[in-house]
């Protein structure tokens, strides 16, 4: 069922006299827009006055955890979001999310569509922010979409020799750094940031990844600023000027102005505003989730990770589930567990984290963190179909009130 005959169902319950059923409206496919759409429509599914919706501008699901193997041409699985929504009676709406009016309860699809609701779910997350630097968003590539994957792929694939810079040294950084290196031996591959590469470690994982990157071949410069990326270059801060065949930005991330524009209270990164329950500050009918929410713990704003943002759409599926049977929801409650880092294909440090984020004494490396890794970067899609089937339990239900086990 696509947005029209969605929204034209509802008009024509109100019209024949039956109560419309209350729609719920789940916009990004992403990691905690999936696990709000599953974990709602599997606790809802079997009731004919609930209606659940997901929007998403494309069916494919996109394993952002994986962006770095799509973008040096290695294959990962097809995941298909129908596919996973099978069987819990959501519709899944495939089209790009051109506005919302909060105020009106109107999303507004591919321009020439509209679909009405009475819950809203906003997942629309961020993407590398390309328009921080002059020339950034005209001659880097980033890791946005799979799309943006894969034509990074075949550009590095026509290089025959030459220099890769990759433009800032967080774990985005790192691991496409990485990958890449291992993956186009002949290629120089650059590594550039204003931080020393795994800052947020301990100094044993820190001194693990970089002993790493260095086996890797790659060139870290660190305490670096870009200031404007040129066609075949980069300049830094004072004047020096790096040679690029491939600039690959991984530097900040953005998110939509959509929000904003919507009329939701926004902060000023654009993120949406949350109450304790993760609805926003302006517009209680609308949740927020992952990468386009402001989400405020004890220990500050949380940062966008797989890691936070499937408990955060576990949550907000919870919550609408309550206010549906006439209860209130639950505060939120999240403590981070492990910043698991890939060094390429056979390499890989995890630093397990207090709550706060900050690292713990213990990680670990080489072949156990391989091993480790490749285990919570595989479980998101498992865990949405244990959904399907156990709603009230799985990996992401929170014990004694606070969401702890999630893929990063």
């Amino acid at each position: 069922m696509d947005a029209q005959q969605a929204e034209h169902t509802t008009t024509s319950a109100t019209t024949t006299g039956r109560r419309a059923p209350h729609h719920v409206v789940v916009l990004g496919a992403g990691y905690a827009g999936m696990a709000a759409a599953v974990q709602l429509a599997a606790r809802v599914g079997r009731r004919d006055d609930v209606q659940v919706t997901m929007v998403n501008a494309q069916e494919r699901f996109s394993e952002r955890l994986r962006f770095p193997m799509t973008a040096t041409g290695q294959q990962v699985a097809d995941l298909r979001i129908p596919e996973i929504l099978d069987g819990t009676g959501a519709r899944f709406v495939q089209g790009w999310v051109t506005a919302v009016d909060a105020d009106a309860k109107i999303v507004r699809i591919d321009d020439d569509r509209t679909l009405t609701y009475d819950t809203l779910v906003y997942a629309l997350g961020g993407a590398a922010d390309t328009s921080a630097v002059p020339g950034a968003e005209d001659h880097a590539h980033s890791l946005g979409s799979v799309q943006d994957a894969e034509v990074l792929a075949r550009r590095l694939a026509g290089l025959r020799g030459g220099a890769v810079v990759v433009a800032g040294s967080g774990l985005t950084g790192v691991e496409s750094a990485a990958e890449i290196a291992e993956q186009h031996p002949n290629l120089d591959v650059v590594l550039v940031g204003r931080q020393e590469p795994g800052a947020s470690l301990n100094p044993r994982a820190r001194a693990y990844l970089r002993a790493a990157l260095d086996r890797l071949g790659v060139e870290v410069r660190s305490g670096a600023e870009v200031t404007k990326v040129l066609p075949g270059a980069l300049e830094l801060a004072g004047g020096e000027v790096l040679a690029a065949d491939v600039v690959l930005w991984t530097s900040g991330t953005r998110v939509s102005p959509m929000a904003a524009a919507a009329g939701l209270t926004v902060d000023d990164r654009g993120r949406i505003v949350t109450d304790s329950a993760l609805r926003s500050v302006s517009h209680p009918d609308v949740y927020a989730v992952g990468d386009a929410a402001a989400i405020r713990q004890g220990y500050g704003v949380m940062h966008g990770t797989c890691q936070g943002g499937m408990p955060t759409g576990v949550h907000a599926a919870l919550s609408i589930d309550r206010v549906l049977r006439g209860r209130q929801p639950k505060p939120f409650r999240f403590g981070y567990y492990h910043t698991p880092v890939s060094l390429g294909r056979h390499d890989a440090v995890v630093q397990f984290t207090r709550p706060d984020d900050s690292p713990r004494r213990i990680c670990l490396t080489g072949g156990a963190a391989v091993r480790y890794k490749e285990t919570v970067t595989a479980s998101p899609w498992p865990t949405y179909g244990r959904m399907k089937k156990l709603p009230a339990s799985g990996a992401f239900w929170p014990r004694g009130g606070r969401y702890t086990r999630a893929a990063r």
